[in-house]
């Protein structure tokens, strides 16, 4: 249908004026989408679609400032983390937690905490303190070989864990069925226990960093001096 011609020139002012979206234009003057389109496609503004995007300059300055605010919640976890440290230290099995973090548990990724074993009981103990300490998801993956029953390994694990042996994930090793009479292969595959929290990855750090100093105030050594 056709509409008056001072809606379409409104729009347009508008567009100009105010920098409203198609979006806005159409709910202000109570028209389609489409119809706002076509009257206002050659007056692109910042954000508003293809020609209209913002400035490099100005997504550089907003990625800048999202890296800002997420350093500083890391930064904070990690504080509180170091804060809380010598309470935590008292609690039963928490040192033996940090400690198995320590050799065992995947450092490399500042936005998880994960950590894999062929122990029932090294990861009983560590899926207890990840459950305590995250409110996020935890998910499991098994590492096995072709010759293996997969669904034996996720059935012993889901036992020894307390968890459904359904949603562990599977993930074969490349080297699978060569390896048939060889005494140290993992009975039971590897598993990996995973969250992906952040802030809970940075107060891992601390509780790491403070168990490290505390071993090297034992030896007279310095471990960070190392790269460890």
């Amino acid at each position: 249908m056709a509409h008056p011609a001072y809606l379409r020139e409104k729009a347009r002012t508008l567009r100009i004026k105010r920098k409203l979206t198609i979006d806005e234009l159409a709910e202000r003057l109570a028209l389609s989408r489409s119809t706002i389109y076509y009257w206002v496609r050659d007056l692109p503004i910042p954000g508003s679609g293809p020609g209209g995007g913002w400035p490099a300059s100005a997504h550089a300055a907003a990625a800048r400032a999202n890296r800002r605010k997420h350093r500083l919640l890391r930064d904070a976890a990690y504080r509180q983390g170091s804060d809380e440290f010598a309470a935590l230290a008292v609690q039963p099995g928490f040192r033996d937690f940090v400690c198995l973090y320590i050799a065992e548990g995947y450092k490399r990724d500042r936005n998880c905490v994960s950590i894999c074993n062929s122990d029932a009981a090294v990861l009983r103990l560590s899926l207890a303190w990840i459950r305590r300490l995250t409110s996020k998801p935890i998910s499991f993956a098994i590492q096995y070989h072709e010759d293996q029953d997969l669904d034996e390994l996720c059935s012993f694990w889901g036992e020894a864990l307390g968890i459904d042996g359904e949603t562990i994930r599977a993930r074969r090793k490349s080297n699978s069925g060569r390896l048939n009479g060889r005494s140290w292969r993992s009975r039971h595959g590897v598993l990996t226990i995973r969250a992906a929290d952040t802030y809970l990855r940075a107060r891992l750090q601390a509780w790491i960093d403070h168990m490290r100093d505390e071993w090297d105030q034992q030896t007279g050594l310095n471990s960070r001096s190392y790269g460890a």
